[in-house]
């Protein structure tokens, strides 16, 4: 990478802050130490960032099972051959699936505990595509990890102990018909684990031996693809043996900006990474500011605000509508947008333009192979839905589709919905500084927008990126602040007319992960101060 990086590796001054991990071979960085180990095994094994990735990917569903699971989306940047390769592992909606379908059925909304939430699948095989394309060790090696992890048991992490807990309570209202499955797969006592307690997953461990052996197969056309579709059948969910058979990631272009000399890439539409994109073409045309100036945390609230109200109503599934993806990402875009900021709060408007709960992870290996990998239920365990005997938890990302036909996501067989999960990638003349991600739903774009900004604008190291003080928008002129942020700046951005409030907790600012590739080939990673993530090198 170009010496002039300028990562700050000056010694942290906040207390309990994180330093980076260096290391020369290879590395990753994950929310879950278990799951980071595994990944790093394989890099000692001779395996690739790919590699470490899905081993990392699989062994998440288990120990971190409230954010993600077998019933998962997955999305993935990878550097490799001197270019960046995207993969766009979400599932779409079920054939039989439509507003028409909802409504027969008396439902005004989709909500998030239903099978009207449900999509196919589609971590399973995004794990396959990978590893078929950059994988070296067999695909069965990969999941070695998870595999001893859900049969032998683990011991549960703080931060997952407490929304593990949170989600065990809420289901014990949830436990006929659909949900029958979820209390006796995770909380076959009636609660949560305990910091640091010992969980097994059986039927998980099953499910990951006959994904591992099929290499993803059984999961979409053999004997697990036949129970999922005979439970929705059973318990009136849409999904059949053929949705699951018709499932395939896709390979796609990724999409990028250059800010002040960095190219800044995200998965292209229908996920929101491109209002990452279009904040920071808006905020480039301001001069850079301190960390602590006031003015520039307003003008970069305002420049999020106005380009996820634009995602939000012009970003879908390519497949199906047209998504002004060009105009959206235009400097000439971005100066129309920025001229709406001033020195108040606004209530954002879309532009008018033509138009027709998450797991994050990362690794880089000594070959100059990186990967950027992004993983989620969408909401805590999902749907609620659990197929019984399997493990394999059903996400709930059909929330993200709307019944308005006048809507871009407005719900269609065969569709993919708007889609919050994101990985990253930072490059420079052409050469990869390397992967980030800050996972959490609506945060996401926030978070590769502040994290970008305190390493290009601020020359942080990743450690001090990940652990700066967060704010988060949340609609209209609502501003969640991190209780860190300074008093002076909350004040502030009060008189300018947010409406400045407190968070519910520290998981409204999301967990991220960074790798990056120093000039002299070096490492440097860096793991989220708000999970339980280490980052891992050798």
């Amino acid at each position: 990478m170009p010496a002039d990086m300028h990562l700050n590796l000056a010694p942290l001054t906040t207390s309990g802050a994180r330093q980076p991990v260096f290391a020369r071979n290879g590395a990753v960085a994950t929310s879950q130490p278990l799951a980071a180990a595994a990944g790093l095994r394989m890099l000692t094994e001779g395996g690739s960032a790919a590699d470490a990735a899905i081993a990392m990917a699989a062994a998440l569903t288990v120990v971190e099972p409230t954010s993600n699971g077998l019933g998962s989306d997955a999305f993935a940047l990878v550097w490799d051959g001197g270019r960046l390769h995207g993969l766009n592992g979400s599932g779409r909606a079920p054939a039989s699936l439509s507003p028409t379908a909802v409504r027969e059925r008396g439902i005004g909304e989709i909500g998030l505990n239903s099978w009207e939430s449900v999509t196919v699948p589609g971590a399973v095989d995004a794990w396959v595509r990978l590893w078929e394309r950059f994988g070296t060790l067999p695909f069965e090696r990969l999941l070695e990890p998870a595999i001893a992890y859900a049969a032998e048991g683990f011991a549960v992490s703080g931060v997952v102990a407490g929304f593990w807990t949170r989600a065990a309570a809420a289901a014990v209202s949830r436990t006929g018909g659909e949900f029958a499955g979820w209390l006796p797969t995770f909380a076959p006592d009636g609660r949560g684990p305990r910091p640091g307690e010992v969980r097994r997953l059986p039927d998980h461990a099953a499910t990951l031996r006959a994904i591992a052996s099929s290499r993803g197969d059984d999961f979409y056309r053999g004997e697990l693809a036949g129970r999922l579709a005979s439970f929705a059948r059973e318990t009136g969910g849409y999904l059949t043996r053929d949705d699951l058979a018709g499932h395939r990631a896709t390979w796609v272009d990724p999409i990028s900006v250059n800010y002040r000399g960095y190219d800044v890439w995200e998965i292209p539409p229908s996920g929101q990474g491109i209002a990452t994109l279009t904040a920071l073409n808006i905020i480039e045309g301001f001069e850079p500011a301190a960390p602590d100036d006031p003015e520039a945390w307003h003008r970069h609230i305002e420049a999020m605000k106005l380009a996820l109200t634009d995602a939000h109503r012009y970003v879908a599934d390519p497949d199906h509508v047209r998504v002004p993806t060009e105009e959206l990402l235009s400097k000439e875009f971005a100066a129309s947008r920025r001229a709406l900021i001033g020195r108040e709060a606004m209530e954002p408007v879309p532009a008018e333009i033509a138009s027709s709960d998450t797991v994050y992870l990362c690794a880089t290996d000594g070959q100059g192979q990186s990967v950027s990998f992004i993983q989620s239920n969408f909401h805590g365990f999902g749907s609620g839905i659990v197929v019984p005997g399997t493990g394999i938890a059903l996400q709930n990302r059909g929330v993200g589709f709307s019944l308005d036909p006048g809507h871009a996501n407005v719900l269609a067989p065969g569709k993919r919905p708007f889609h919050t999960i994101i990985p990253g990638f930072l490059s420079k003349d052409g050469r990869p500084c390397g992967p980030f991600g800050v996972m959490g739903g609506a945060m996401q774009a926030q978070g590769h927008l502040q994290v970008v900004v305190d390493t290009v604008d601020h020359h942080d190291d990743p450690a001090t990126a990940l652990g700066r003080p967060r704010w988060r928008w949340d609609a209209g002129r609502r501003v969640l602040l991190e209780d860190t942020v300074p008093a002076a700046i909350a004040d502030d951005l009060a008189a300018r007319g947010h409406d400045v409030l407190p968070p519910d907790s520290a998981a409204d600012f999301g967990r991220g992960q960074i790798i990056w590739t120093l000039d002299d080939g070096v490492l440097a990673a860096a793991s989220e101060p708000r999970a339980d993530g280490v980052p891992m090198g050798w």
